[in-house]
């Protein structure tokens, strides 16, 4: 079996979760987010691609 490269997004928290639902909370800290301007790096998978849907409103995505 060949391995495949996993295409990698960065992700940066651009907007502060004051105010946020607490649903909206727990997706940005499952993310790895803790605060503000921060940055993580994440395989693009269907289920990230959801967590990121789910709060894009706050999000900044680079491929």
């Amino acid at each position: 079996m060949a391995k495949t490269k996993e295409s990698k997004i960065q992700i940066k928290l651009v907007k502060s979760l004051i105010g946020c639902s607490e649903t909206q909370r727990k997706v940005a800290k499952a993310l790895g987010f803790t605060k503000k301007d921060q940055i993580v790096e994440h395989a693009k998978s269907a289920t990230i691609m959801g967590m990121v849907n789910k709060i894009s409103h706050l999000l900044e995505v680079t491929e």
